[in-house]
């Protein structure tokens, strides 16, 4: 059972309003960030807040008696933003308990599984101390792409050096049915602007003699698609690698999917590219979506104009040996060129992160399989998420280690969404996990 001491923190680290994206939290970010710091000092680490060109990041070290291996555990303290408030049934930084569950914005995405990792080493330092040096790099970007942590990585790559690297920022298959995640979608986000006019105009004396922005939106965003729900992007599935049979064999054998994805999501149906089976398409498949689209008068009542300007952000998820940036490239060839002449056409990247695909015999690898067995009492899935870590990348790339993804999230946890959860049961639970990781993990590396 959690301790009220546990419960307690948990619920401290959830009242801080860390959205990264708005910048009238900045003040809350380093709340949050100095939080941390307090949290690690008091179990005996050296921590420290580090400045970045944007929220700041919160590392910590402590080293074990006699241990020759390190791991380090990385998660994110900052949180998507709240909208629409009025859907949430209680304030989103005001944590409320049921049905042991707590809801509350970050609860799963990744306060929650922060808190797991915290807590955990903080019991077996209770029991003599984990058998592993531990760094913990938590950073406060993660919700708008990592834009800093490159640069914090590269300049701090002695120090973080390590022999694993764990993050919890993924899900389970269900309750109780743990998962490693071996590889995870990339990202490409643009914004696209259509502009006519240098003002908005009256419709009645203009419409019908100049372009609307707003048309003009709507028939290239119509062209994205193919009826069959590919993208129609020339070169967009050119470097797509395809999955093994083996790994499609493993992910059919796993509950069926499409009755959960529609309770979860109140759809009246599945739907997307054809000829593949919704678990391939969120975790093996490139995918288009249009995230919002803002054009013209949206107040109450009518107001009759020709709007000067309409604007869709999009993303793209990427798929291995898929590229953020060429991918980028490609889009905006795409829309430029099927644009009249009548507007004109902007397509600004905003950011991007790789996709990634991990070695699933390595010893590090096993160790995890281990301790979830040894937590949970059965063999963990195999498999892949939809989702975006773009830092999963980088640490490959800069400090030249897989990542371990070992989730504690549940699918209806609402990550990104109104009434955010986390059930009490897998903190409980990921506590026991990273204790035991960590003896595993010395075990084999």
């Amino acid at each position: 059972m959690l301790t009220e001491s546990q419960l307690q923190d948990f619920v401290a680290y959830l009242r801080i309003p860390s959205i990264s994206a708005d910048p009238a939290r900045a003040s809350s970010m380093q709340t949050c960030a100095d939080w941390l710091q307090g949290k690690f000092s008091r179990l005996g680490f050296h921590a420290r807040v580090e400045p970045t060109a944007g929220p700041p990041v919160v590392l910590a070290k402590r080293a074990a008696k006699g241990a020759a291996k390190t791991v380090l555990i990385y998660g994110h303290y900052d949180v998507q933003p709240v909208d629409p408030v009025a859907l949430w049934r209680h304030p989103p930084f005001e944590p409320f308990i049921e049905n042991g569950m707590i809801f509350a914005r970050g609860a799963t995405d990744n306060k929650g599984q922060t808190m797991a990792h915290i807590l955990g080493v903080e019991a077996a330092w209770s029991a003599g101390g984990p058998p592993v040096n531990l760094i913990f790099l938590l950073e406060g970007e993660e919700e708008i792409g990592s834009p800093h942590l490159a640069e914090f990585l590269s300049a701090h790559r002695e120090e973080l050096a390590c022999d694993a690297i764990v993050v919890s920022d993924t899900s389970m298959i269900a309750p109780d049915f743990p998962a490693i995640t071996g590889g995870l979608r990339g990202i490409s986000c643009l914004e696209l602007k259509v502009s006519g006019p240098a003002v908005d105009l009256h419709s009645g004396v203009f419409g019908g003699s100049v372009a609307n922005p707003a048309t003009e939106l709507a028939r290239l965003l119509a062209q994205l698609h193919d009826a069959d729900g590919h993208v129609a992007v020339p070169g967009f599935y050119d470097a797509v690698a395809d999955v093994s049979p083996a790994e499609l064999k493993s992910w059919r054998d796993l509950p069926d999917y499409d009755a959960e994805l529609l309770a979860l999501t109140g759809s009246p149906a599945v739907a997307g590219e054809r000829g593949y089976g919704s678990r391939e398409r969120v975790w093996s498949r490139p995918t288009a979506e249009i995230n919002g689209i803002t054009a013209g008068y949206q107040g109450p009542g009518s107001k009759t104009i020709v709007p000067r300007e309409a604007v869709a952000k999009l993303s793209f998820r990427l798929v291995p040996n898929q590229q953020p940036r060429v991918i980028a490239d490609r889009v905006a060839a795409f829309f430029t060129a099927r644009a009249p002449r009548s507007v004109k056409v902007e397509v600004t990247y905003d950011h991007g992160g790789d996709p990634y695909l991990t070695v699933s015999d390595s010893p590090a690898f096993r160790a995890a399989q281990c301790a979830l067995r040894d937590v949970f009492g059965r063999e963990p899935a195999l498999v892949r998420e939809g989702l975006s870590i773009p830092t999963v990348s980088l640490f490959k790339r800069i400090l030249g280690r897989d990542t371990l993804l070992i989730g504690l999230g549940l699918p209806d946890c609402a990550a990104h969404s109104p009434n955010e959860s986390f059930p009490l049961r897998n903190l409980e639970r990921g506590i026991a996990l990273h204790r035991a990781l960590l003896t595993r993990l010395a075990e084999a590396l």
